[in-house]
């Protein structure tokens, strides 16, 4: 028996614990693990993933099964499992909350809160439920000079961070509410 199909369950377990846990109380993720005949670049066995979000609906391949919020949620629990087998000592998360807001983004917050205890844990967001929840906090500007984009990183101290949070949550004009909302969620 290979590793793969030794270990195939044990994960599945956990990825759907994890998955059910973001919103999904029905999804079923299945790692799809099948012998070839010949040797490729990753070995011999052919490895997919089928997933369903909704009970009583078929397995089929993430691919056309899930959802852009649906397939963040994955990502996260996939990587999430990465980071904790591999021992990585940085992991970075480029948008992985796309498609979610709210109460998931929340959720998927404190997965990545939990993984910086044992790592250092970088995230790309637009989300102010994803931000607040850093030790750091660092604002990406970007603008065009001379037809040239240029990135400017800075990081923020406590009152340039309520602005970014207030400003991710009001879209616009920062108002008082967006600020004192901004508060809560850096607490």
């Amino acid at each position: 028996m290979g590793m793969r199909i030794m270990y195939k369950d044990s994960l599945e377990k956990k990825l759907d614990s994890q998955i059910q846990s973001l919103g999904m109380p029905h999804a079923q993720l299945n790692c799809k693990v099948e012998s070839s005949d010949s040797f490729h670049n990753l070995g011999k066995d052919v490895v997919g993933l089928l997933f369903t979000a909704n009970m009583g609906s078929t397995l089929k391949p993430i691919e056309k099964a899930a959802s852009g919020g649906e397939l963040s949620r994955v990502m996260l629990a996939i990587k999430s499992q990465l980071a904790v087998n591999k021992k990585l000592p940085t992991i970075i998360f480029d948008e992985i909350d796309t498609g979610v807001s709210g109460a998931i983004a929340e959720k998927m917050a404190s997965i990545m809160q939990v993984m910086s205890e044992s790592m250092q844990v970088i995230a790309i967001t637009h989300l102010p439920q994803i931000a607040a929840r850093g030790h750091e906090h660092l604002l990406v500007e970007k603008k065009i000079d001379n037809e040239k984009t240029i990135s400017n990183i800075s990081k923020l101290d406590a009152s340039a961070r309520i602005e970014e949070i207030a400003q991710m949550l009001s879209g616009g004009k920062i108002s008082d509410a967006a600020r004192e909302n901004a508060r809560v969620l850096l607490q």
